[in-house]
């Protein structure tokens, strides 16, 4: 059994946001290979079970994606090799993918909570970069992650989101 996990944050207000390009990533997924979300949440996340791969959007907030990634492990007996975090980066320059079978937090907040929920950096990971030096200097870190996309960004996304894609079937 795979886990692969979008981070973001819930609700309406967070869509298109960088932070929640995770859980962009993971309904562009559902969109192309026509997967739908379970009616129900289990374990405080949107979840699906497509053949031996659980998918989830953790519900809490993208700091916190910890305890979600760790119910559903135990529940399914999941081990760390088959865990796959779909995440922004904003130390990646824009639309930059980079993929680790594991590694540090790097700054990441919600990988941060998983690493020390889980007790290790021994899952694999898919970075998106959302860099934009610019404007991230303009607005400050925290800000910068819960901005939208600016117009030429939104553009990319459909191609960047698609390379994501075959991305994840490469890992699953």
């Amino acid at each position: 059994m795979k886990l692969v996990v979008g981070l973001g944050n819930p609700g309406a207000r967070y869509n298109f946001t960088r932070h929640n390009f995770g859980f962009l990533a993971l309904d562009f997924y559902f969109k192309v290979r026509g997967i739908g979300w379970k009616d129900k949440p289990k374990f405080g996340a949107l979840w699906a079970r497509e053949e031996d791969t659980i998918f989830i959007k953790p519900q809490d907030y993208y700091n916190e994606s910890g305890r979600v990634v760790q119910e559903f492990m135990r529940f399914y007996k999941i081990l760390l090799g088959d865990v796959l975090v779909v995440c922004d980066d904003f130390n990646l320059e824009f639309g930059k993918i980079r993929y680790r079978a594991q590694g540090s937090a790097g700054g990441n907040n919600g990988l941060k909570s998983i690493i020390s929920t889980l007790g290790t950096e021994e899952f694999a990971r898919l970075r998106v970069g959302t860099g934009n030096d610019e404007l991230r200097r303009k607005m400050g870190d925290m800000d910068f992650v819960l901005s939208k996309f600016t117009p030429e960004e939104k553009e990319k996304l459909p191609e960047i989101l698609g390379e994501v894609v075959g991305r994840i079937d490469e890992v699953i």
